[in-house]
């Protein structure tokens, strides 16, 4: 924090954004990012040598669910977990994979077989989600689907990343420490911080860890994740706590 406060040109601020910029809700299409968030973060941005957005969900659907991100000062967006970007008011990335197209239309069948009620299914183009925050039972849903969905990722070349009551279907090659590392190298940052919630981002954390840069992680604390808390430097309390400790942070920028 120290060598983030003394020299913020240098910082990276990245975060998540379910659990963390945005709180969690039973349908993921109608999640909807902090109020105070893209203020905050723009005041952030005024300062910082980047602040960038690393999560799951495509670049878009983050900006449109985060009205107002879209005018924070040298944002980026890795969506996809590093595979598609958002910046300056363009996305690139390369084709959605085949897989992941063929894994979901073979979900529905899955899915009938073994009869969980409640249990969603989120088209994220580049992957596919599996949620069962809406089952009567969500943790005995997550622990039935495990395997099944371990069976149809193996067959179609992709792999299950597990989060907080979902297993998602996504392509291998990149993850969230991977991203934040390769965006850390091509910025040249001198200091970062990570803010994240779930379990996606101990692969951050760990490329925080690994940057040999001053660096800080935070988690977005809740009682469904215990995982991210145990490996964080600071804990705060939601989306309401990351807010409060991103604001105190501008203050502090703002009056140096």
């Amino acid at each position: 924090m120290e060598a983030i406060l003394s020299d913020p040109a240098g910082a990276v601020i990245g975060l998540d954004f379910d659990g963390t910029l945005s709180p969690i809700v039973p349908d993921p299409a109608k999640a909807v990012i902090h109020p105070k968030a893209p203020e905050v973060l723009a005041a952030l941005g005024a300062h910082v040598l980047a602040v960038a957005i690393v999560t799951g969900r495509p670049p878009a659907t983050a900006l449109e669910l985060g009205p107002g991100l879209a005018d924070v000062p040298g944002l980026v967006v890795l969506g996809h977990y590093g595979f598609e970007r958002w910046e300056n008011g363009r996305i690139s990335g390369p084709p959605p994979p085949a897989g992941v197209l063929r894994a979901e239309a073979e979900l529905p069948l899955l899915l009938d077989k073994l009869a969980l009620e409640g249990v969603t299914v989120e088209d994220k183009v580049r992957a596919v989600a599996v949620h069962t925050r809406r089952s009567p039972d969500p943790e005995g849903a997550l622990a039935r689907l495990r395997e099944p969905l371990a069976e149809l990722a193996g067959k179609h070349d992709l792999v299950v990343e597990p989060g907080r009551f979902v297993l998602e279907l996504r392509p291998p090659g990149m993850d969230k420490g991977q991203a934040l590392s390769l965006f850390l190298a091509e910025r040249a940052a001198r200091s970062v911080m990570f803010v994240g919630d779930d379990l996606g981002d101990l692969a951050a954390f760990a490329a925080v860890r690994a940057s040999g840069l001053p660096g800080v992680t935070v988690c977005s604390g809740s009682a469904e994740v215990t995982a991210l808390a145990e490996q964080a430097d600071i804990v705060v309390d939601g989306p309401d706590g990351v807010v409060a400790l991103l604001h105190e942070l501008a203050s502090a920028f703002s009056h140096s």
